[in-house]
């Protein structure tokens, strides 16, 4: 693992973290090195750190914290990786990676949006004596801890076609990422229905969630579909009650339906669940201000300036 550093302005900092296996992860830090705390966050399949732009801008009244953005391996500007390390295993590593480049000392706070959720999990698997330490604070949004493919659209993992089109992506990947740009102009409403539910959005919205998409190579959109498919990571939620721990999820969420948020919750003590009404599975893009309200407390939380009750709430 080795980190090289471009200074964009005092503010926005890139870097290239290389990972155990030698693939380039792309990099941005805002905010002070000197903060309390660092906030990473991991963002979603087919998805790139350019997700939680509006999150992160409503951040900058928590100016205590200093955030950090990576692109998964496959994903934007990071590059791209074997097929076989297309798993949550390795982004559990990636992010240790990560972790120990840019944040080596003080405490940390992990936030993942969908797959980045599991990628938390998945590194809370890894690496359990860290959670209280190391890791001081646990954001879910969107996500699932296991179950994907038994609720809402992940139910379409258990096709038989999923397989056939993993096949043919490892046989004819370059006839394979043409289809993939003809289908996402022909399948945009069912896409725009999964991930924003019901709810009118703004265009501005849709034109970053859909370049964010069709630029993700179809290698990458399959590599990680059988990973998802058997999922579980229900066994690291116990270990979440040290910290504080926040589940946000969207009321019209298609993907990962609120059942599977309420089940984390649940299973958390005191976590802190928010349901924010009419926004799908986007979220982090719809409603950019409750979310990061909800991380803002979340902070307050790992901080302890403010007395917080130690219970379960629920947000509209």
């Amino acid at each position: 693992m080795s980190i090289s550093r471009t200074t964009a302005s005092t503010a926005h900092r890139r870097a290239t973290v290389r990972t155990a296996d030698g693939i380039a992860l792309a990099v941005r830090e805002y905010g002070p090195h000197d903060a309390e705390s660092t906030v990473v966050l991991l963002h979603g399949h087919c998805l790139r750190a350019e997700s939680w732009t509006y999150v992160r801008d409503a951040m900058a009244r928590y100016p205590g914290a200093r955030i950090v953005c990576y692109d998964h391996r496959g994903h934007g500007a990071s590059a791209a990786a074997p097929r076989r390390t297309y798993h949550l295993e390795q982004l559990g590593r990636d992010l240790r990676d990560v972790l120990d480049a840019v944040a080596p000392t003080g405490p940390v706070v992990l936030v993942g949006h969908s797959m980045g959720g599991m990628t938390v999990l998945t590194y809370v698997s890894q690496h359990p004596y860290e959670i209280g330490t190391r890791i001081v604070g646990v954001g879910l949004i969107a996500t699932a801890a296991s179950g994907l493919a038994d609720a809402g659209f992940g139910r379409l993992l258990h096709n038989p076609l999923i397989s056939l089109f993993q096949t043919a992506v490892r046989v004819a990947p370059t006839l394979m990422q043409r289809a993939k740009l003809l289908a996402c102009k022909v399948f945009a409403p069912i896409v725009r229905a999964a991930e924003f539910g019901d709810r009118k959005v703004s265009p501005r919205v849709l034109a970053l969630a859909n370049a964010m998409h069709n630029q993700t190579s179809i290698v990458t959109m399959a590599g990680f579909l059988s990973s998802f498919a058997t999922y579980d990571q229900t066994a690291a939620l116990g270990v979440l009650s040290k910290i504080p721990t926040l589940v946000v999820c969207g009321a019209a969420d298609l993907m990962t339906p609120p059942a599977h948020s309420v089940a984390i919750a649940a299973a958390v003590d005191y976590a802190d669940l928010v349901l924010i009404d009419t926004a799908g599975h986007s979220v982090i893009l719809e409603q950019p201000v409750p979310v990061a309200e909800a991380i803002g407390r979340l902070l307050t939380r790992v901080s302890g300036t403010r007395t917080h009750p130690r219970r379960l709430s629920l947000a509209a």
